[in-house]
């Protein structure tokens, strides 16, 4: 299999081999995911589309959906603590807050009024019900 190719940025391989201390990792946890780390699947059938996002660690009270015509947007606040007992003595604490989002368009605009969200095991699950243009009408000439 060494036909695959490994992809990375060119500047960030120069920097890291330059100053491979000014690149350290955090003590515990991830960083902050990126939005290209939210990962979208979108299926569609004749009268919905489902939408599966992979918010992994945050609570569904942190997750927020926007939908605007054709366009859904994801955002998430992302917290990562740590807990503390009475006995511990802190010798270093490290939180990270934020928050990342996403937005993409769908072919065709969703019905916000029906749209159904739920949240379980970090996978967020939307469907998304078509809105109904209606279809042709007959349009009386005066």
């Amino acid at each position: 299999m060494s036909s695959l190719i490994r992809r990375s940025n060119l500047f960030d391989e120069f920097f890291r081999d330059m100053s491979p201390g000014f690149y350290v990792r955090p003590l515990h946890g991830e960083p902050l995911p990126e939005p290209d780390k939210i990962k979208v699947d979108v299926k569609e059938n004749d009268k919905s589309f489902t939408v599966l996002a992979e918010i992994p660690g945050v609570s569904k009270e942190d997750i927020h959906v926007s939908i605007d015509g054709n366009v859904i947007t994801l955002s998430a606040d992302v917290k990562q603590q740590d807990t503390q007992t009475k006995d511990d003595k802190v010798l270093r604490s490290e939180r990270y807050y934020g928050s990342v989002s996403r937005a993409f368009s769908l072919p065709q605009d969703v019905d916000a009024t029906q749209a159904k969200a739920k949240c379980d095991n970090g996978v967020l699950s939307l469907t998304l019900p078509k809105k109904s243009n209606g279809g042709s009408q007959r349009i009386r000439i005066d």
